[in-house]
């Protein structure tokens, strides 16, 4: 079958990526034996055009398009991103008779909402290298598609449990040849995801909700040499996308190891979990061409890191920071302020301590977006916040109550003077 992949992504919120689920997705459709095209939106100016072109041309018999995000987590003047992807849907639509199905980190979140939303024929919740070919070879032979994991139909709901693979070298990393990468490939950075799922369930956090609480990998040796091919290919600056790149830390060590041993020539940022990170690792970090990490600790004060179910100390993160910094790694610190028991004096402790960390940049986000299925969620229950039957789709978000002025004008004050802060 023809098969062309859309990724529905048109914000450059961090920093302009490629879509690696959707290639990795494409990949492994391919490898299926069908033919397959794939399109981002991220790099092209004229959408609808390069819509209408490609389906008139490609005439594809499946369409899956990809949401990365829902909203930009923005609570002073949330973005609500979905308008945009349901426009996507409509023009293809109107385009082909394609069935139209929907995947990504953004729709797994909110399968069954989303897909409403959206209008699209059915949507695939969680990994789709086994499910999306699964799917495609059942609707070709006209089969029934209820045994097709992840898999959700509108007003029907889940049709079959997701599946997760255990062992992530058993699916396939994209070829340099599904990219058509821009001429200025300085510009680039290349995502690698190493590992997937996530055991640590912070209280507000929906990356178990996407990828599941139990960490998956792939080899060091298969992520390494998959990074050699894009080096080859004139890439030079990678993006380590998972959520937590030193846990375990014998795995982030092992990948230093082999790119170190491969003489790679390449710079890369990760973000870090602020534990069990030691010497032995930031300097293999270092070596391997790491020049940013991103350090998630979230606030200044020991009760609220207990509230978030944070499994680390304000002590750790600051000798983890200076261990980064002695090294010459740039550090980009995330203060999270206003969840669950925040007060005027915790984000005072939050801003200090932030502050005597030095870190070259510092990132902060007032209000929590609320995802469902957390413990945030439901204390957003218990507190009035929002109603049980919300389905959060549209951003919602958790302030601490007697914040709401005064936390905007204290951080107006503070990033004032601080060039490096941002909100």
């Amino acid at each position: 079958m023809r098969v062309l992949l859309i990724s529905a992504n048109t914000e450059k919120i961090n920093m302009t990526t490629l879509p690696l689920g959707l290639a990795c997705v494409a990949a492994a459709t391919r490898n299926s034996g069908h033919d397959v095209a794939m399109v981002d939106l991220l790099v092209e100016k004229d959408t609808q055009s390069v819509l209408k072109e490609t389906i008139e041309g490609f005439r594809p018999d499946i369409i899956g398009i990809s949401v990365r995000n829902i909203d930009d987590q923005n609570m002073a003047n949330p973005r609500f991103l979905l308008d945009r992807a349901k426009e996507i849907v409509a023009g293809c639509r109107s385009l082909s008779k394609a069935k139209i199905v929907l995947g990504g980190a953004g729709y797994s979140i909110f399968p069954e909402s989303a897909l409403s939303f959206l209008g699209a024929d059915m949507g695939i919740r969680g990994e789709g290298e086994v499910a999306f070919p699964t799917l495609i070879g059942r609707m070709e032979q006209g089969a029934d598609l209820s045994g097709v994991p992840g898999l959700y139909l509108p007003g029907q709901g889940l049709q079959c449990e997701r599946l997760f693979a255990k062992n992530l070298d058993t699916l396939p990393l994209p070829d340099t040849d599904l990219w058509s990468l821009p001429s200025q490939k300085e510009k680039l950075w290349m995502p690698v995801q190493t590992r997937r799922g996530c055991p640590l369930s912070c209280s507000y956090c929906s990356t178990g909700t996407i990828e599941g609480p139990v960490i998956r990998r792939h080899s060091p040796e298969a992520i390494v040499r998959w990074i050699a091919r894009w080096r080859e290919a004139g890439v030079y600056k990678f993006y380590f996308v998972d959520n937590t790149f030193n846990l375990p830390p014998s795995h982030a060590k092992e990948i230093c190891r082999k790119i170190i041993n491969r003489g790679l020539d390449i710079r890369w940022v990760s973000i870090l979990y602020p534990e069990h990170v030691d010497k032995e690792l930031v300097e293999l970090m270092g070596k391997a061409g790491c020049e940013q990490v991103s350090i998630g600790f979230e606030s200044g004060s020991e009760r609220i890191l207990k509230n978030m179910n944070k499994r680390f100390t304000l002590k750790g993160v600051r000798l983890i920071s200076e261990m980064l910094s002695d090294r010459g790694i740039r550090r980009m610190g995330f203060l999270l302020l206003g969840s669950p028991g925040e007060t005027r004096e915790s984000v005072e402790e939050s801003l200090v301590f932030a502050d005597s960390l030095k870190v070259e940049t510092m990132k902060i986000t007032v209000g929590v977006r609320i995802y469902p299925h957390t413990p945030l969620a439901m204390r957003a229950v218990e507190d009035g916040v929002i109603s049980s039957h919300d389905d959060l789709l549209f951003p919602r978000f958790y302030l601490a109550k007697g914040l709401e002025d005064w936390l905007p004008k204290t951080l107006k004050n503070w990033t004032t003077t601080r060039p490096h802060w941002m909100m």
